[in-house]
């Protein structure tokens, strides 16, 4: 089963970006199931790489990298990253740049889209 996963929330201040990659990393522990996370809006922050945050925050970055270890791929809307300011040096190794061209490929490709 092919599931995509788009992710339209900021990286904190609601958890819905934290629920997507939580879902999205166990669905990609699954057997049988291929997982890609596509990041639009201010959920492209998720993917930032050298995030600091205090104790007991959850990391988005390394969710992320934990999601691709079981073979998820995760693409973030370039131009969601350029009006952030967020340049293609500032993302963690596991994600990449991406546009409304792949989505929809994605989107095609996918038995389910869910979406946070």
């Amino acid at each position: 089963m092919n599931v995509l996963v788009i992710l339209q929330g900021p990286p904190y201040g609601d958890e819905r970006s934290y629920n997507g990659l939580r879902l999205a990393g166990n669905l990609a522990k699954r057997d049988g199931v291929t997982v890609r996370v596509f990041c639009f809006g201010d959920a492209v922050g998720c993917a930032v790489a050298g995030q600091r945050l205090p104790d007991g925050y959850y990391h988005l970055d390394r969710m992320i990298t934990a999601a691709a270890h079981h073979g998820a791929e995760v693409g973030l809307c370039g131009s969601c990253m350029d009006a952030r300011g967020i340049t293609d040096d500032m993302i963690i190794e596991h994600a990449h740049r991406s546009n409304l061209d792949q989505c929809t490929d994605w989107t095609l490709w996918a038995d389910k889209t869910i979406t946070f």
